[in-house]
């Protein structure tokens, strides 16, 4: 089976689609270039099929780089035959791999180690095969000063009969089949934890069927035992009448050594092979429950980097807090700090008159178009002080046409003290580069956050109790996906966000940005290949991504890849019109019969993508913020009141629910089963991150900080 092959059939692909992936990313190519810009090569997979086609790829090559080792270390010990190893090189179920190998792995020092070195596998052999034959008599041959007496004999070849059991396919993968369909996973409480482990209060006695353990339960477990609160463990639901079947296939009923037989094989059970198979089994769901976990993780992620822009504004940001005063900054329409000060109007020094009077200054003086707020402490406090200012009299700012947000602080912190943003603000300190972030947060989330890591950003579910490596991958993958879905402007993208660009990378991403600053602004798409180092093949991965408003050829403002540029502009000629009006006029367009102009490199699927292009050229696919205000009497939990409906903002979205911002410090949860009047199998169907909505409090526990919502109208 030719690796094309296998691949095709666990993604349930077509031979030639995988084929013609893989010889795409072995050229170089990126994923989000191959599924926009190489659709009839691939059949038109999209994103996700093409990341799932190198995943899968990668995980081949990890096995078959684990059975060339495999291989490597049997016929080191001289036991590799011909039979073994075609079963080893044909082989691609990693389990089974792992299951040819045991017999011949290297190991401590074991029980039945010893007894082979004792003289008594002969014994073990004689035991099994002619099981009609008195052991006591067959163990009195094998009598020496290291085994005094039949019974140390017998124990002896037990131990290495129960060995042999733990490692026999058959064995392992009855077992195997058991807890597939029996396992059941149980926590406890460890002895003496009651109040450190208050938190987990919900498992210090808990069971259920392995099979129907969520996502977010084997992991809360797994973090209790890994914090030395809670004992987990994994086990068939009937553990007697499962070793009973492990030992059925070796035990001759009625024959003398049935006894010892057995009595091998139920230490088997217990010692090895139910130990062995339970730890298998841990991994494999703690395995699932990561990637469902680092799904979910990916799934609000990409929600909330492709959440609505403000756009380029002039914008007023406010990193709120008491003690330490509120640091407020002024940016222009393109993200640049021009103003930084601290104002005091909350406790202790309650200055609020000063405070008030500085934003109106700074208001004029910059002319602000838009004020971002942190959500964090002191949050609400300023947005009322804000706000406050559209009832005051002031002829030059008109504060009724500036727009008020409460922005997530949720990473500022990790950002300010990141290299990104000291190389951005070398000569500030860390209060004003959280500022900054925040406004710029209202301006272009997507820009800004790509500066964060995503584990920081708050969006996770048990975020850091998953692989950590998986992890990387998938938000990495997911950054990259949603910076290039949206675009990136050439002439303002940062470094940073540079460097998620298909085909680019720190090294290039930075090199534009020394160009950009030597030479001015791209005036065409083209000049790019006057970048040191940005070679044709770079050039090809990142172009269609890259975009220049306001340049002189109309399609650099779109995704409409330069390769594509002269069959455009032969449309535009056979229509008798130039690129601007066939660009500009839908009515010429819909005139024009596509399946002209198909050819073996160019199908339907690319003149369709590009014909949308030209439908909305340089649109941002983001839509634009929209302002929101939370409910002005709640400022705490203690304000809370059953029954009452309030505007909230969702930020997490998890299997279990939803969690909600109304505000204050504590967000709230919408269960599963309260998102809507009907059966809701999956959250993510209802709602995402950012999404605004109307919730009912529905119970308050203050003791805990837990605040329940629901979200049905009846």
């Amino acid at each position: 089976m030719t690796i094309q092959h296998l691949i095709a059939q666990r993604l349930n692909l077509r031979d030639k689609q995988v084929e013609a992936t893989l010889r795409l990313l072995d050229e170089g190519a990126t994923i989000p270039f191959i599924s926009r810009y190489r659709k009839e090569a691939t059949g038109a997979l999209d994103e996700v099929q093409v990341a799932a086609v190198a995943d899968e790829y990668r995980k081949v090559q990890e096995l078959e780089h684990r059975k060339a080792f495999v291989l490597e270390t049997i016929e080191a010990q001289g036991k590799l035959t011909d039979e073994l190893r075609q079963r080893i090189a044909q082989s691609w179920d990693a389990t089974e791999v792992e299951d040819l190998y045991l017999p011949f792995k290297p190991k401590r020092r074991t029980k039945a180690q010893v007894a082979r070195e004792r003289g008594l596998e002969p014994l073990a052999q004689k035991l099994l095969l002619r099981p009609q034959d008195d052991p006591e008599l067959a163990a009195e041959r094998f009598l020496t000063d290291e085994v005094p007496d039949v019974a140390a004999a017998l124990q002896g070849a037990r131990d290495i009969i129960a060995e042999q059991i733990s490692e026999d396919e058959r064995s392992r993968q009855t077992l195997r089949n058991v807890f597939g369909r029996e396992a059941v996973i149980s926590s406890k409480l460890v002895k003496g934890k009651e109040e450190e482990a208050a938190k987990y209060r919900d498992y210090f006695d808990w069971s259920e069927p392995l099979r129907r353990c969520t996502s977010h339960r084997l992991l809360a477990m797994r973090r209790g035992e890994s914090e030395g609160m809670l004992r987990v463990s994994i086990a068939p639901a009937d553990d007697s009448g499962t070793a009973d079947r492990i030992a059925r296939p070796f035990v001759r009923p009625n024959t003398a050594a049935a006894a010892q037989i057995a009595t091998a094989a139920a230490d088997a059970y217990k010692r090895l092979l139910r130990p062995s198979i339970e730890t298998e089994f841990a991994a494999q769901s703690k395995q699932q429950a990561d990637e469902e976990a680092i799904r979910v993780f990916a799934q609000n992620l990409q929600q909330l980097l492709l959440a609505a822009p403000l756009g380029s504004r002039r914008i007023m940001g406010i990193d709120p807090g008491f003690r330490t005063g509120c640091k407020v900054v002024c940016l222009d329409e393109q993200g640049d700090l021009l103003h930084n000060t601290t104002i005091y109007p909350h406790e202790p020094k309650k200055d609020r008159a000063a405070a008030a009077a500085t934003l109106q200054i700074l208001a004029k003086q910059y002319r602000v178009e838009a004020v971002a707020i942190g959500n964090g402490t002191a949050g609400r406090e300023t947005e009322e002080l804000v706000r406050s200012l559209k009832s005051q009299a002031n002829a030059e700012v008109n504060w009724d046409e500036i727009p008020i947000f409460l922005v997530s602080e949720d990473g500022a912190s990790v950002y300010s003290a990141s290299a990104v943003a000291r190389a951005e603000f070398p000569d500030h300190d860390v209060t004003v580069r959280g500022a900054v972030s925040i406004a710029r947060r209202l301006a272009d989330p997507l820009a800004e956050l790509v500066k964060i890591d995503p584990k920081a950003i708050g969006v996770g579910q048990y975020q850091h109790d998953v692989d950590a490596a998986a992890l990387k991958r998938a938000l990495d993958h997911t950054v990259e996906h949603c910076v290039n879905a949206v675009g990136v402007n050439l002439n303002t993208a940062s470094a940073h966000l540079l460097t998620y660009v298909s085909g680019l990378g720190a090294s290039l991403a930075q090199n534009i940005v020394n160009y950009r600053a030597e030479h001015g602004a791209f005036a065409s798409r083209k000049e790019l290949l006057k970048v040191p180092r940005l070679g044709a093949k770079a050039f090809e991965q990142c172009a269609g991504f890259l975009r220049i408003p306001q340049a002189k050829h109309p399609l650099d403002n779109t995704a409409v890849h330069p390769e594509r540029y002269a069959l455009v502009e032969k449309m535009a000629s056979d229509a008798g019109t130039d690129l601007q009006s066939l660009i500009a006029q839908p009515e010429i367009r819909q005139k024009i019969d596509l399946n002209r102009y198909c050819t073996a490199e160019v199908g339907l699927p690319t003149l369709h993508d590009i014909w949308a292009e030209l439908d909305k050229p340089g649109r941002d696919p983001r839509g634009t913020a929209q302002v929101f205000q939370f409910e002005e009497r709640v400022h705490s939990i203690d304000d809370l009141e059953i029954g009452m409906v309030l505007p909230g903002v969702v930020t997490n979205v998890t299997n279990f629910g939803a969690f909600v911002d109304l505000g204050i410090k504590t967000k709230g949860l919408v269960h599963v089963s309260q998102l809507a009047d009907r059966f809701v199998k999956d959250p993510a169907e209802v709602v995402q991150v950012q999404q605004q909505v109307e919730v009912r409090v529905v119970e308050v526990d203050k003791a805990r900080g837990r605040i329940a919502l629901s979200m049905k109208k009846g």
